[in-house]
């Protein structure tokens, strides 16, 4: 028997995936780290949090398996990250992760010195501080001390297969949430580096998601819980990672990723350029294909903070239950889900979370209706540019937030598509991860052999009156945001 491992190293935590190589899950344990939320949208990680996370979930993982039988291992990992390090791999100040948005002056300058629709043309994403360029320019601006000691920035998970291997690389698709990779010609951007004076050599070497980085040394062998000579592949970013989890391994194959962020994606021949630039584009994992996404900042992070303030800790089940007794519109009350400002489709740093239309009569089950709705209105606008290029009839989907049936029933009657749930909702980017790490070590024909690994635990299909009915809330839902933008400017100021 042949082992394949995945780590998904995300926000609150790393998973540790077995597979084997028929596509099997043999066991997966998670360790978890915290977040320094603070300055109202600033994110931070310890990144030694996520090698000691790495190194136990191994270690728990192997307990009662060969480890000379894993064939490979690879990483699905955060994206958007800047950590930086020196020589050896040292990290020298927190990581500032994807969520955080403090560099909006560095996203100005940007915009002030390259046109945003070549920015965008170049790199498949429009100018923002959500990305790790940008985040590497405050660094410079504001720790000169630290920015000249740095060696490399690195994404997340690039930085823990440094610890692994002593390699400085990334792969394409991580590459991709730089804002500074040429999504056409696979290489860093020397036009965008030196509009943002950030010299080439800062930026590890970048190669494709199935790349054997190296193997794991003998010296950090018993601290990591590998064998010596355990090939240590690239992976890519969650995003991408998901991708193919989900099966949107071949044209036109669409999914929605529901967790702490969210998003919708499908694999293409081709990059999809919005004219309003409003989603984005990754080099998917499958090598030649490209994944269009559109991405949300707080979907399942919009519902656990309804679950700490206004459920005071109630389990997710009973939430589920006490939604589903509300209404179609949740009795006149709307939820615009920005407790992290927002990515896609907004693209506004400043955007504020809101309860919208509340009354006496308005309930606990009412108030987390509109949560969801609130999130997946805002999910449907990128769907529906999507839908300007491609027919959208079904849609595979994954993450924590689709496990409750009511979720699911809204997602099928907001979006008007069929809405498929896989069977391991929390393993999709695992799955990607270790598809990656059989083709990269040779054990795995091609991504096709995702087909091994998934199975459809549940179908919906949409009732077309109650899409209908959400037209016009979704007309007000949209109508609200904008009415909002001068209070989210003057808000940001506090």
């Amino acid at each position: 028997m042949k082992y394949l491992i995945a780590h998904d190293l995300g926000t609150s935590g790393n998973k540790a995936t077995l597979f084997t190589t028929d596509g099997e899950l043999v066991s997966s344990v998670t360790c978890s780290y915290g977040t320094n939320f603070f300055n109202g949208n600033w994110a931070e990680q310890n990144p030694e949090d996520w090698w000691r996370a790495v190194c136990e979930s191994n270690q728990i993982l192997l307990q009662n398996v060969d480890k000379k039988a894993v064939a490979g291992l690879a990483f699905s990992g955060q994206m958007m990250g800047c950590v930086l390090v020196d020589k050896n791999h040292r990290p020298l100040r927190q990581a500032i992760i994807w969520a955080d948005q403090r560099s909006t002056e560095q996203e100005q300058r940007l915009r002030d010195r390259i046109d945003e629709e070549r920015f965008y043309r170049i790199v498949g994403h429009k100018i923002s501080a959500s990305y790790s360029i940008e985040k590497l320019m405050w660094v410079r601006d504001h720790e000169p001390e630290v920015y000249q000691a740095a060696y490399q920035m690195l994404n997340p998970k690039d930085y823990v297969i440094g610890r692994l291997t002593g390699a400085f690389a990334t792969d394409y698709s991580d590459a991709c949430g730089t804002n500074c990779f040429d999504l056409n010609a696979l290489d860093w951007s020397d036009e965008i580096l030196q509009a943002a004076n950030i010299p080439r050599e800062m930026l590890p070497d970048a190669y494709p998601s199935t790349h054997v980085a190296g193997e794991v040394t003998a010296s950090i062998a018993a601290e990591c819980g590998l064998a010596t000579g355990t090939p240590i592949i690239l992976g890519g970013g969650d995003g991408v990672c998901a991708s193919v989890g989900a099966g949107s391994v071949r044209e036109g194959l669409t999914y929605n990723y529901l967790g702490s962020s969210a998003w919708i994606a499908l694999c293409s021949e081709k990059p999809i350029y919005d004219n309003q630039l409003r989603t984005f584009n990754f080099a998917h994992m499958v090598p030649g294909m490209y994944s269009p996404t559109g991405s949300m900042q707080a979907a399942g992070n919009s519902y656990s903070f309804a679950k700490n303030v206004l459920c005071d800790g109630l389990a997710y089940d009973l939430m589920n239950e006490a939604m589903a007794q509300s209404t179609l519109g949740a009795n006149g009350l709307l939820f615009l889900p920005y407790l992290l400002g927002e990515r896609s489709p907004r693209w506004n740093s400043n955007a504020r979370g809101a309860f919208i239309g509340l009354k006496m009569e308005h309930t606990r089950g009412d108030m987390l209706r509109a949560t969801v709705e609130g999130i997946l209105m805002n999910m449907a606008i990128i769907l529906d540019i999507f839908r300007g290029h491609v027919p959208i009839g079904e849609m595979n989907i994954i993450g924590g937030l689709a496990k409750g049936g009511p979720v699911r029933r809204l997602l099928a009657d907001i979006y008007g598509v069929r809405a498929v749930k896989l069977a391991h909702l929390d393993e999709a980017t695992s799955m990607g991860a270790a598809v990656a790490a059989g083709v990269g070590a040779g054990v795995l024909p091609s991504f096709d052999a995702i087909d091994r690994f998934i199975r459809v635990d549940d179908v919906i299909e949409p009732d077309l009156a109650a899409h209908g009915a959400y037209g016009p809330l979704r007309e007000v839902f949209d109508e609200s945001y904008f009415a909002l933008l001068n209070v989210y400017d003057k808000l940001a100021k506090f």
